[in-house]
């Protein structure tokens, strides 16, 4: 049996190329031609012994193989760089505050915590999970060094935006809905308390919509709010980031209810240029989640 193995190099092409929807732009972001991209790409499939694009309209879309080896090739080119990062910052140390939104606790968090402590475990960190306005107080009063967060448009001097999520409306995985717009009732709505960037995009849109709504539910974790919603107890908006296998995002036509736009994502930076150990963690940060938006384009 031939025994495949993958060049590294050619796998952060096909991932670059991935994440930014186009590979005129990764030859760009890596420094080489069309051509030479081109010619790594063909290198690929010759190694993967299967085809892993296919042509979807003018563009290419990936295969079943494709979408596995990207997988795999994210994994390794992850593993890569922690190693990478571990022998050439072995003296690495510090301290780092970093701040996430409720949303990235569950999913984001673990994994990117556990690649920096095993490749920099002289670094201390302290990782604080709250609400937007208390991690935007906490970067501008220099509290925290990077704070992840959503936003309707508010930014802080030294932040990088990452794009754009979509919102939708979310229900109980399993059992009907019990509401509809065509009802005539209020629409039972699950909220986290106020002052809150997704309460107000959905009241916003009830409102524009006319359709007549009533608080269900209010939380003060998005915890409590899950639950709430998987009880039935009223419908949630949220993004599809870290919701739980006990509740699904909805369709918006199937009970006539209102579209939703995109909810900004940001990293927030306490300074222009971090410390090293600040630095370092916020690299792990905008790969993770950069990844996370890929998949689910």
């Amino acid at each position: 049996m031939r025994r495949t193995i993958f060049d590294l190099d050619v796998l952060r092409t096909f991932s670059t190329g991935m994440e930014l929807g186009n590979f005129a732009k990764a030859a760009e972001r890596l420094g080489r031609s069309t051509s030479a991209v081109s010619a790594q790409l063909k290198k690929l499939e010759e190694q993967a012994g299967t085809p892993i694009f296919r042509k979807a309209g003018r563009g290419l879309a990936l295969t079943d193989a494709g979408e596995t080896l990207l997988g795999y090739a994210r994994r390794l080119l992850e593993l890569n760089d922690e190693a990478a990062a571990a022998v050439n910052s072995i003296e690495l140390e510090g301290w780092v505050r970093l701040g996430l939104q409720e949303d990235f606790g569950e999913t984001l968090l673990p994994e990117v915590l556990g690649r920096f402590a095993r490749a920099h475990p002289k670094v201390r960190i302290e990782a604080r999970v709250g609400r937007n306005t208390e991690l935007l107080d906490r970067v501008t009063s220099g509290k925290l060094d990077l704070a992840l967060a959503w936003s309707a448009g508010a930014l802080t001097a030294h932040c990088v935006r990452l794009g754009e999520v979509p919102m939708c409306w979310i229900g109980p995985a399993e059992g009907p809905i019990g509401w509809h717009a065509a009802s005539g009732e209020p629409m039972p709505l699950a909220s986290l308390e106020a002052p809150c960037l997704l309460r107000s995009a959905a009241t916003k849109a009830l409102d524009e919509a006319g359709i007549s709504w009533r608080l269900a539910f209010v939380s003060a974790s998005l915890g409590g709010l899950w639950a709430a919603t998987a009880a039935g107890l009223g419908l949630t908006i949220r993004t599809p980031i870290g919701v739980p296998a006990k509740l699904r995002p909805l369709t918006p036509k199937a009970l006539g209810l209102p579209d939703l736009p995109k909810l900004g994502l940001v990293l927030h930076r306490a300074e222009a240029e971090l410390q090293p150990a600040a630095a370092r963690l916020g690299e792990l940060v905008l790969q993770s989640v950069h990844g996370a938006l890929q998949e689910r384009r």
